[in-house]
Protein backbone atom coordinates (compact mmCIF):
# COMPACT_ATOMS: atom_id res chain seq x y z
CA UNK A 1 0.00 0.00 0.00
CA UNK A 2 1.36 3.68 -1.00
CA UNK A 3 2.43 5.70 1.87
CA UNK A 4 0.16 8.00 0.26
CA UNK A 5 -2.62 6.88 -0.42
CA UNK A 6 -4.71 10.12 0.57
CA UNK A 7 -3.24 11.17 -2.70
CA UNK A 8 -5.66 9.33 -4.93
CA UNK A 9 -8.50 11.46 -3.20
CA UNK A 10 -6.12 14.88 -4.14
CA UNK A 11 -5.15 16.10 -0.33
CA UNK A 12 -1.85 16.48 0.42
CA UNK A 13 0.79 16.78 3.31
CA UNK A 14 3.91 17.28 4.96
CA UNK A 15 5.46 13.84 3.02
CA UNK A 16 3.90 14.28 0.15
CA UNK A 17 5.49 17.64 0.21
CA UNK A 18 9.03 16.14 0.54
CA UNK A 19 8.26 13.41 -1.63
CA UNK A 20 8.13 15.64 -4.00
CA UNK A 21 11.35 17.68 -3.02
CA UNK A 22 13.14 14.77 -3.23
CA UNK A 23 11.98 13.88 -6.71
CA UNK A 24 12.85 17.75 -7.84
CA UNK A 25 16.41 17.42 -6.11
CA UNK A 26 17.34 13.83 -7.67
CA UNK A 27 16.17 14.82 -11.51
CA UNK A 28 18.33 17.66 -11.25
CA UNK A 29 21.09 15.54 -10.62
CA UNK A 30 20.43 12.34 -13.38
CA UNK A 31 21.72 14.37 -16.40
CA UNK A 32 24.76 16.27 -14.41
CA UNK A 33 27.15 13.36 -14.79
CA UNK A 34 26.99 13.53 -18.63
CA UNK A 35 26.64 16.95 -19.26
CA UNK A 36 29.23 18.18 -17.32
CA UNK A 37 31.80 16.57 -19.35
CA UNK A 38 30.92 18.10 -22.82
CA UNK A 39 32.22 21.15 -22.19
CA UNK A 40 35.35 20.39 -20.64
CA UNK A 41 35.88 17.41 -23.06
CA UNK A 42 39.06 19.27 -24.85
CA UNK A 43 40.50 20.16 -21.32
CA UNK A 44 40.20 16.82 -20.21
CA UNK A 45 41.87 15.04 -22.51
CA UNK A 46 44.43 17.09 -22.58
CA UNK A 47 44.84 16.67 -18.85
CA UNK A 48 44.35 13.42 -18.54
CA UNK A 49 46.40 12.07 -21.47
CA UNK A 50 42.82 10.78 -22.88
CA UNK A 51 43.21 9.10 -26.08
CA UNK A 52 41.07 9.55 -28.50
CA UNK A 53 39.27 6.40 -28.01
CA UNK A 54 39.03 6.66 -24.56
CA UNK A 55 37.20 10.15 -24.87
CA UNK A 56 34.81 7.84 -27.44
CA UNK A 57 34.17 5.75 -24.58
CA UNK A 58 33.42 8.48 -22.23
CA UNK A 59 30.76 9.82 -24.17
CA UNK A 60 29.15 6.48 -25.38
CA UNK A 61 29.46 5.49 -21.29
CA UNK A 62 26.06 6.91 -20.48
CA UNK A 63 23.87 4.89 -23.28
CA UNK A 64 25.74 1.69 -22.00
CA UNK A 65 24.91 2.44 -18.17
CA UNK A 66 21.49 3.18 -18.79
CA UNK A 67 20.45 0.64 -21.09
CA UNK A 68 22.52 -2.15 -18.43
CA UNK A 69 22.31 -0.63 -14.92
CA UNK A 70 18.35 0.43 -15.86
CA UNK A 71 17.50 -3.23 -16.63
CA UNK A 72 18.21 -4.61 -13.54
CA UNK A 73 16.94 -1.84 -11.23
CA UNK A 74 13.12 -3.49 -10.86
CA UNK A 75 15.21 -6.36 -9.07
CA UNK A 76 17.07 -4.17 -7.23
CA UNK A 77 14.28 -2.30 -5.87
CA UNK A 78 12.59 -5.69 -4.75
CA UNK A 79 15.37 -6.33 -2.68
CA UNK A 80 16.70 -3.24 -1.34
CA UNK A 81 13.39 -0.82 -1.29
CA UNK A 82 12.33 2.42 -3.67
CA UNK A 83 13.64 5.08 -1.30
CA UNK A 84 16.57 3.24 0.04
CA UNK A 85 17.69 2.32 -3.46
CA UNK A 86 17.33 5.82 -4.72
CA UNK A 87 19.48 7.07 -1.91
CA UNK A 88 21.91 4.48 -2.61
CA UNK A 89 21.86 5.32 -6.48
CA UNK A 90 22.30 9.31 -5.44
CA UNK A 91 24.93 8.22 -2.97
CA UNK A 92 26.76 6.70 -6.02
CA UNK A 93 26.28 9.14 -7.99
CA UNK A 94 27.70 11.64 -6.09
CA UNK A 95 30.17 9.25 -5.30
CA UNK A 96 31.76 8.79 -8.68
CA UNK A 97 31.16 12.47 -9.60
CA UNK A 98 33.64 12.97 -6.63
CA UNK A 99 36.26 10.81 -7.32
CA UNK A 100 36.88 11.87 -10.90
CA UNK A 101 36.89 15.39 -9.88
CA UNK A 102 39.79 14.83 -7.93
CA UNK A 103 42.02 12.44 -10.05
CA UNK A 104 44.39 12.49 -13.35
CA UNK A 105 43.93 9.42 -14.47
CA UNK A 106 42.11 8.62 -17.35
CA UNK A 107 41.10 5.04 -16.60
CA UNK A 108 39.88 5.87 -12.90
CA UNK A 109 38.30 8.88 -14.85
CA UNK A 110 36.51 6.12 -17.25
CA UNK A 111 35.78 4.11 -13.96
CA UNK A 112 34.43 6.58 -11.78
CA UNK A 113 32.29 8.43 -14.93
CA UNK A 114 30.79 4.97 -15.08
CA UNK A 115 30.22 4.52 -11.49
CA UNK A 116 28.57 8.04 -11.40
CA UNK A 117 26.15 7.72 -14.71
CA UNK A 118 25.40 4.04 -12.96
CA UNK A 119 23.31 6.02 -9.96
CA UNK A 120 22.03 8.16 -12.56
CA UNK A 121 20.86 4.82 -14.38
CA UNK A 122 18.99 3.76 -11.36
CA UNK A 123 17.18 7.28 -11.06
CA UNK A 124 15.74 6.75 -14.58
CA UNK A 125 13.82 3.85 -13.72
CA UNK A 126 13.15 4.24 -10.39
CA UNK A 127 11.45 7.94 -10.23
CA UNK A 128 8.58 7.04 -12.45
CA UNK A 129 7.70 4.10 -10.00
CA UNK A 130 7.82 6.53 -7.03
CA UNK A 131 5.39 9.00 -9.06
CA UNK A 132 2.54 5.94 -10.06
CA UNK A 133 3.45 4.76 -6.18
CA UNK A 134 2.59 7.76 -4.61
CA UNK A 135 1.21 10.07 -7.00
CA UNK A 136 -1.45 7.24 -9.20
CA UNK A 137 -3.96 10.31 -9.90
CA UNK A 138 -1.43 13.43 -10.60
CA UNK A 139 0.75 11.18 -12.88
CA UNK A 140 1.19 14.32 -15.16
CA UNK A 141 1.86 16.90 -13.12
CA UNK A 142 3.95 14.79 -11.51
CA UNK A 143 5.71 14.08 -14.72
CA UNK A 144 5.58 17.47 -14.89
CA UNK A 145 7.35 18.64 -11.81
CA UNK A 146 10.12 15.60 -12.89
CA UNK A 147 10.41 16.23 -16.33
CA UNK A 148 11.08 19.96 -15.67
CA UNK A 149 13.91 19.45 -13.12
CA UNK A 150 15.42 16.73 -15.22
CA UNK A 151 15.65 19.33 -18.08
CA UNK A 152 17.07 21.97 -15.73
CA UNK A 153 19.88 19.96 -13.65
CA UNK A 154 20.59 19.17 -17.91
CA UNK A 155 20.76 22.78 -18.95
CA UNK A 156 22.29 24.27 -15.76
CA UNK A 157 25.39 21.62 -15.94
CA UNK A 158 25.98 22.15 -19.55
CA UNK A 159 25.96 25.79 -19.34
CA UNK A 160 27.87 26.30 -15.41
CA UNK A 161 30.53 23.90 -16.15
CA UNK A 162 32.58 26.17 -17.88
CA UNK A 163 32.24 29.52 -16.00
CA UNK A 164 32.63 27.48 -12.89
CA UNK A 165 36.10 26.22 -14.63
CA UNK A 166 36.83 29.74 -16.14
CA UNK A 167 36.19 31.26 -12.48
CA UNK A 168 38.50 28.71 -11.06
CA UNK A 169 41.08 27.76 -13.16
CA UNK A 170 40.87 24.22 -12.51
CA UNK A 171 38.20 21.73 -14.17
CA UNK A 172 38.77 19.82 -11.15
CA UNK A 173 36.46 22.16 -9.05
CA UNK A 174 34.08 22.72 -11.96
CA UNK A 175 33.28 18.71 -11.90
CA UNK A 176 33.74 18.56 -8.10
CA UNK A 177 30.76 21.09 -7.60
CA UNK A 178 28.42 18.35 -8.97
CA UNK A 179 28.58 15.86 -6.33
CA UNK A 180 27.80 18.61 -3.98
CA UNK A 181 24.62 18.79 -5.79
CA UNK A 182 24.66 15.03 -5.54
CA UNK A 183 25.06 15.63 -1.85
CA UNK A 184 22.25 17.95 -1.01
CA UNK A 185 19.67 15.47 -2.89
CA UNK A 186 20.53 12.74 -0.33
CA UNK A 187 18.94 14.56 2.36
CA UNK A 188 15.08 14.08 1.61
CA UNK A 189 15.01 10.53 1.06
CA UNK A 190 17.41 9.93 4.37
CA UNK A 191 13.84 11.54 5.89
CA UNK A 192 11.67 9.34 4.02
CA UNK A 193 13.89 5.92 4.42
CA UNK A 194 11.40 4.76 7.40
CA UNK A 195 8.06 5.39 5.14
CA UNK A 196 9.20 3.19 1.70
CA UNK A 197 7.01 0.82 0.91
CA UNK A 198 9.30 -2.24 0.76
CA UNK A 199 9.18 -1.97 4.30
CA UNK A 200 5.90 -3.07 4.65
CA UNK A 201 6.81 -6.02 2.87
CA UNK A 202 8.84 -9.28 3.87
CA UNK A 203 11.23 -10.50 1.54
CA UNK A 204 9.89 -11.99 -1.42
CA UNK A 205 6.24 -11.15 -1.07
CA UNK A 206 5.30 -10.37 -4.05
CA UNK A 207 3.39 -6.45 -3.90
CA UNK A 208 -0.67 -6.17 -4.01
CA UNK A 209 -1.46 -6.12 -7.61
CA UNK A 210 1.88 -7.02 -9.35
CA UNK A 211 2.72 -6.90 -12.49
CA UNK A 212 2.06 -10.92 -13.71
CA UNK A 213 5.14 -10.72 -15.28
CA UNK A 214 8.90 -9.22 -15.09
CA UNK A 215 11.18 -8.33 -18.28
CA UNK A 216 10.98 -11.65 -19.56
CA UNK A 217 6.84 -11.07 -19.87
CA UNK A 218 7.21 -7.41 -21.10
CA UNK A 219 9.47 -9.01 -24.19
CA UNK A 220 6.81 -10.77 -25.49
CA UNK A 221 4.65 -7.56 -24.86
CA UNK A 222 4.04 -5.76 -28.47
CA UNK A 223 2.59 -2.80 -26.33
CA UNK A 224 5.92 -3.10 -24.28
CA UNK A 225 8.05 -3.00 -26.93
CA UNK A 226 6.46 -0.23 -29.31
CA UNK A 227 6.89 1.71 -26.03
CA UNK A 228 10.40 0.73 -26.18
CA UNK A 229 10.94 2.10 -29.77
CA UNK A 230 8.68 5.21 -28.87
CA UNK A 231 11.13 6.01 -26.51
CA UNK A 232 14.12 4.90 -28.20
CA UNK A 233 13.20 7.17 -31.20
CA UNK A 234 12.87 9.83 -28.81
CA UNK A 235 16.23 9.04 -27.54
CA UNK A 236 17.87 8.78 -30.70
CA UNK A 237 16.90 12.38 -32.09
CA UNK A 238 18.12 14.03 -28.93
CA UNK A 239 21.23 12.49 -29.40
CA UNK A 240 22.01 13.40 -32.70
CA UNK A 241 20.69 17.44 -32.30
CA UNK A 242 23.11 17.88 -29.21
CA UNK A 243 26.03 15.92 -30.89
CA UNK A 244 25.09 16.89 -34.52
CA UNK A 245 22.89 20.59 -34.28
CA UNK A 246 26.27 22.67 -34.15
CA UNK A 247 28.06 20.92 -37.02
CA UNK A 248 24.83 21.12 -39.14
CA UNK A 249 24.82 24.69 -38.58
CA UNK A 250 28.70 25.39 -39.04
CA UNK A 251 28.40 23.65 -42.58
CA UNK A 252 25.58 25.91 -43.48
CA UNK A 253 27.74 28.98 -42.73
CA UNK A 254 27.26 29.45 -38.90
CA UNK A 255 30.11 30.37 -36.92
CA UNK A 256 31.18 28.21 -34.19
CA UNK A 257 29.86 31.04 -31.62
CA UNK A 258 26.71 31.32 -33.08
CA UNK A 259 26.18 27.49 -33.55
CA UNK A 260 27.02 27.59 -29.80
CA UNK A 261 24.22 30.19 -28.77
CA UNK A 262 22.19 28.04 -31.10
CA UNK A 263 22.67 25.35 -29.16
CA UNK A 264 21.80 26.55 -26.07
CA UNK A 265 18.79 28.33 -27.32
CA UNK A 266 17.67 24.84 -28.20
CA UNK A 267 18.55 23.17 -25.08
CA UNK A 268 17.03 26.10 -22.88
CA UNK A 269 13.73 25.43 -24.73
CA UNK A 270 13.61 21.79 -23.05
CA UNK A 271 12.27 23.25 -19.96
CA UNK A 272 9.53 25.00 -21.18
CA UNK A 273 8.19 22.16 -23.62
CA UNK A 274 8.72 19.44 -20.77
CA UNK A 275 6.49 21.91 -18.53
CA UNK A 276 4.02 22.48 -21.51
CA UNK A 277 3.60 18.57 -23.38
CA UNK A 278 2.30 16.38 -20.06
CA UNK A 279 -0.41 19.12 -18.52
CA UNK A 280 -1.79 18.53 -22.59
CA UNK A 281 -0.85 15.03 -22.69
CA UNK A 282 -3.07 14.92 -19.24
CA UNK A 283 -6.37 16.83 -21.18
CA UNK A 284 -6.60 13.91 -23.50
CA UNK A 285 -7.65 10.61 -22.90
CA UNK A 286 -5.05 9.12 -24.88
CA UNK A 287 -2.06 10.30 -26.21
CA UNK A 288 -2.64 10.08 -29.91
CA UNK A 289 -3.06 13.51 -31.15
CA UNK A 290 -0.01 14.94 -29.23
CA UNK A 291 2.10 12.05 -30.93
CA UNK A 292 0.97 12.93 -34.05
CA UNK A 293 1.56 16.95 -33.24
CA UNK A 294 5.01 16.39 -31.52
CA UNK A 295 5.80 14.36 -34.78
CA UNK A 296 4.74 16.95 -37.37
CA UNK A 297 6.73 19.67 -35.57
CA UNK A 298 9.31 17.71 -35.88
CA UNK A 299 9.41 17.07 -39.33
CA UNK A 300 8.63 20.32 -39.98
CA UNK A 301 11.55 21.43 -38.39
CA UNK A 302 14.04 19.33 -40.24
CA UNK A 303 12.92 19.54 -43.06
CA UNK A 304 13.30 23.80 -43.18
CA UNK A 305 16.82 22.50 -41.41
CA UNK A 306 17.17 20.56 -44.52
CA UNK A 307 15.71 22.71 -47.34
CA UNK A 308 15.39 26.21 -45.90
CA UNK A 309 17.76 28.95 -46.10
CA UNK A 310 20.35 28.66 -43.60
CA UNK A 311 19.20 32.31 -42.46
CA UNK A 312 15.87 31.03 -41.08
CA UNK A 313 17.59 27.96 -38.69
CA UNK A 314 16.49 29.48 -35.17
CA UNK A 315 12.71 29.10 -36.67
CA UNK A 316 13.50 25.33 -37.24
CA UNK A 317 15.22 25.10 -34.49
CA UNK A 318 12.40 26.05 -31.99
CA UNK A 319 9.92 23.55 -34.08
CA UNK A 320 12.58 20.93 -33.26
CA UNK A 321 12.67 21.60 -29.78
CA UNK A 322 8.73 21.52 -29.42
CA UNK A 323 8.90 18.17 -30.73
CA UNK A 324 11.62 17.19 -28.33
CA UNK A 325 8.06 17.23 -25.74
CA UNK A 326 8.25 13.46 -27.11
CA UNK A 327 10.60 12.71 -24.24
CA UNK A 328 8.26 13.90 -21.18
CA UNK A 329 5.43 11.49 -23.35
CA UNK A 330 7.33 8.53 -23.40
CA UNK A 331 8.29 9.22 -19.60
CA UNK A 332 4.24 9.40 -19.09
CA UNK A 333 3.37 6.40 -20.92
CA UNK A 334 5.25 4.13 -18.63
CA UNK A 335 2.76 5.44 -16.02
CA UNK A 336 -0.29 5.72 -17.72
CA UNK A 337 0.10 2.19 -19.62
CA UNK A 338 -0.04 0.53 -16.19
CA UNK A 339 -1.81 0.02 -13.26
CA UNK A 340 0.47 -0.64 -10.43
CA UNK A 341 4.53 0.89 -9.17
CA UNK A 342 5.36 -2.73 -9.81
CA UNK A 343 4.48 -2.73 -13.46
CA UNK A 344 5.56 0.73 -13.59
CA UNK A 345 9.28 -0.43 -12.74
CA UNK A 346 9.19 -3.38 -14.96
CA UNK A 347 8.04 -1.38 -17.95
CA UNK A 348 10.12 1.88 -17.07
CA UNK A 349 13.14 -0.57 -16.84
CA UNK A 350 12.38 -2.49 -20.14
CA UNK A 351 11.61 0.29 -22.50
CA UNK A 352 14.25 2.53 -21.47
CA UNK A 353 17.07 0.18 -21.40
CA UNK A 354 16.10 -1.27 -25.00
CA UNK A 355 15.12 2.19 -25.95
CA UNK A 356 18.64 4.23 -24.77
CA UNK A 357 20.13 0.99 -26.59
CA UNK A 358 18.64 1.81 -29.88
CA UNK A 359 19.66 5.32 -29.44
CA UNK A 360 22.89 5.11 -29.22
CA UNK A 361 23.27 3.86 -32.56
CA UNK A 362 21.38 7.16 -33.69
CA UNK A 363 24.54 10.10 -33.49
CA UNK A 364 27.25 7.13 -34.69
CA UNK A 365 24.63 6.76 -38.16
CA UNK A 366 24.65 9.97 -38.66
CA UNK A 367 27.99 10.45 -38.42
CA UNK A 368 28.92 7.26 -40.87
CA UNK A 369 26.59 8.92 -43.55
CA UNK A 370 27.53 12.37 -43.65
CA UNK A 371 31.71 10.94 -43.61
CA UNK A 372 29.93 8.21 -46.63
CA UNK A 373 28.16 10.89 -48.60
CA UNK A 374 29.79 14.12 -48.34
CA UNK A 375 26.76 15.96 -47.06
CA UNK A 376 23.26 15.91 -45.40
CA UNK A 377 20.70 14.47 -47.78
CA UNK A 378 21.07 10.89 -46.45
CA UNK A 379 21.13 12.01 -42.53
CA UNK A 380 18.06 13.71 -43.29
CA UNK A 381 16.55 10.52 -44.86
CA UNK A 382 17.33 8.30 -41.85
CA UNK A 383 15.90 10.90 -39.81
CA UNK A 384 12.22 10.88 -41.47
CA UNK A 385 12.41 7.31 -41.39
CA UNK A 386 13.34 7.43 -37.44
CA UNK A 387 10.61 9.79 -37.26
CA UNK A 388 7.72 7.26 -39.35
CA UNK A 389 8.58 4.68 -36.37
CA UNK A 390 8.31 7.16 -33.72
CA UNK A 391 4.75 7.85 -35.13
CA UNK A 392 3.72 4.32 -35.89
CA UNK A 393 4.66 3.10 -32.60
CA UNK A 394 3.50 6.34 -31.12
CA UNK A 395 0.07 5.86 -31.99
CA UNK A 396 0.06 2.47 -30.43
CA UNK A 397 1.36 3.27 -27.16
CA UNK A 398 -0.61 6.24 -27.21
CA UNK A 399 -3.90 4.34 -26.74
CA UNK A 400 -5.78 4.15 -23.97
CA UNK A 401 -4.46 0.14 -23.05
CA UNK A 402 -2.30 -1.32 -19.66
CA UNK A 403 0.41 -3.88 -19.71
CA UNK A 404 -0.97 -5.82 -17.36
CA UNK A 405 -4.68 -6.44 -19.08
CA UNK A 406 -2.39 -7.20 -22.45
CA UNK A 407 -0.28 -9.93 -20.39
CA UNK A 408 -3.58 -11.06 -18.87
CA UNK A 409 -5.17 -11.64 -22.23
CA UNK A 410 -2.43 -12.92 -23.49
CA UNK A 411 -2.37 -15.83 -20.85
CA UNK A 412 -6.12 -16.75 -21.12
CA UNK A 413 -5.41 -16.91 -24.94
CA UNK A 414 -2.45 -19.40 -23.97
CA UNK A 415 -4.07 -23.10 -24.32
CA UNK A 416 -4.65 -25.01 -21.00
CA UNK A 417 -1.95 -27.69 -20.43
CA UNK A 418 -3.23 -31.42 -20.09
CA UNK A 419 -2.02 -33.74 -17.43
CA UNK A 420 -0.86 -36.88 -18.97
Amino acid sequence: MSVLTHESRGRTGPLAWLLVLGIVLAALNLRTAVTSVGPLLDQLAQGLGMTSVGTGLLTTLPVLAFATVGAITPTLSRRIGEHRLLLLALVTLGAGLLVRSLVDSAPVFLLSSAVALSGGAVGNVLIPTLIKRHFPARTGVMTTVYTTALAAGTMLAAAATVPIERASGDWHIALGVWAALAAVATLPWLALLRSDPARRRTRGEAAPGAAPAGLRGLARSRLAWTIAVYFGTQSMIAYIMFGWLPTILTDGGYSTGEAGFVLGVFTALNIPVSILVPVVASRFRDQRPVVVGLVAAYAAGFLGLWLAPVSTAMVWVVLIALGMGSFPLALMMLGLRTRTAEATAALSAFGQSAGYLMAGAGPLAVGLLREITGGWSLPYAMIFVVLAAQLVTGLYAGRRRFIEDEQRERVDAEPATIPA
